[in-house]
């Protein structure tokens, strides 16, 4: 039974891939230490979820390990000689992070870092898949032309019909302290494929999103959102009017791409991993949306004030992904996805 190492394996990436690899008969290995509880506070705690694994899978086990923790992980790659990483841990918010300048910086830039060489030491010829992120971007996608609609900002340059690519520019811009961190993460993580000609893959995600996610308000967009609605709690909208756009792609969609890239794996590779523009929504489009499946209306407030480096308008242009990958697509609908949220919120809350 080949071994798998996932990193932040309690998270909502980590934990939907944890699943699917063990469905597809891996022994996963699942490195996570509840990080998020401390960027976050009670609310980001992802204990039930690392207890959900080890009750419901088998051939599963949790490792209690900080991916900056350099030595462990070289001693735990070792040990395991894995098929296959998947790299979820991170500190995921760009508001937090300047807070946390080192904590955020260790983690996302020296953390990934830890596991690339960990990996070319002992099992180079294994696809390594990181979770990256559009923030990479930065800003610089607040710079394409935009037209105001009723509900929604959109591109009103034709080029970006279809999103943004993976050829746009993450240069000159302003990234937030974890865009920054993430940059260095993302180019280590290309220049690994390129110069030691390993098997990686940087995943720019947009809003990766799901029913196990507990987001927070400075991370998990929809999740959160849902939360808000159901509790009656009082969601803030930064700025853009609440017209601000968002592709949201499902957290089992993520999984099917990664399994389809460890299966043919290519060095170096960039893809932009959303839901498209047929999965985006704004923040109002949202409200409306989960309004319909809760029966509660949003409550909100709005701060006439953007958060720094934030997105006006972002979906990911999908089509160099299903190129390379045919066999994959999008599966979960927008709709689907936030009526999955809210019947998991439900559940949580035993509303």
């Amino acid at each position: 039974m080949k071994n798998i190492i996932v990193t932040g394996s309690s998270g909502l990436i980590g934990s939907e891939v944890v699943t699917f690899f063990h469905h597809q008969g891996y022994f996963v290995h699942g490195v996570d230490n509840n990080q998020r509880a401390v960027f976050f506070g009670p609310q980001g705690d992802t204990r039930w979820s690392q207890q959900r694994l080890e009750s419901t899978l088998r051939n599963f086990r949790h490792h209690e390990l900080d991916i900056r923790d350099r030595r462990g992980v070289a001693d735990l790659f070792r040990e395991l000689r894995p098929a296959g990483i998947v790299h979820a841990a991170s500190q995921p918010s760009h508001d937090r992070a300047a807070a946390i300048p080192f904590d955020d910086f260790d983690t996302n830039a020296v953390g990934t870092l830890n596991l690339l060489e960990a990996a070319r030491q002992t099992c180079p010829e294994s696809p390594f898949v990181f979770m990256s992120t559009n923030k990479v971007y930065g800003d610089r996608p607040n710079t394409i032309p935009l037209v105001e609609l009723e509900t929604r900002w959109d591109y009103a340059d034709p080029a970006y019909a279809e999103g943004i690519a993976e050829d746009f520019s993450i240069d000159q811009s302003k990234h937030s302290l974890f865009g920054a961190s993430k940059v260095a993460a993302d180019v280590m993580v290309q220049e690994y494929g390129r110069y030691f000609g390993m098997p990686t893959c940087c995943l720019r995600g947009g809003c990766l999103t799901g029913p196990n996610h507990s987001g927070v308000e400075l991370h998990g967009f929809l999740s959160y959102l849902v939360k808000c609605n159901l509790e009656g709690r009082e969601y803030r909208i930064f700025g853009y009017k609440g017209k601000q756009v968002r592709d949201n792609i499902h957290s089992q969609d993520v999984a099917r791409f990664i399994h389809a890239f460890t299966l043919a794996p290519r060095c170096g590779e960039v893809y932009n991993l959303g839901g498209g523009k047929a999965n985006s929504c704004s923040i109002f489009e949202a409200f409306r949306l989960t309004e319909a499946y809760s029966g509660k209306a949003q409550v909100y407030t709005y701060l006439d004030e953007n958060r720094i480096g934030d997105h006006i308008c972002y979906y990911s242009d999908l089509r160099k992904m299903k190129a390379h990958y045919p066999g994959w697509g999008i599966t979960k609908t927008l709709e689907q996805t936030i009526e999955e949220i809210v019947r998991s919120w439900q559940e949580r809350l035993r509303l």
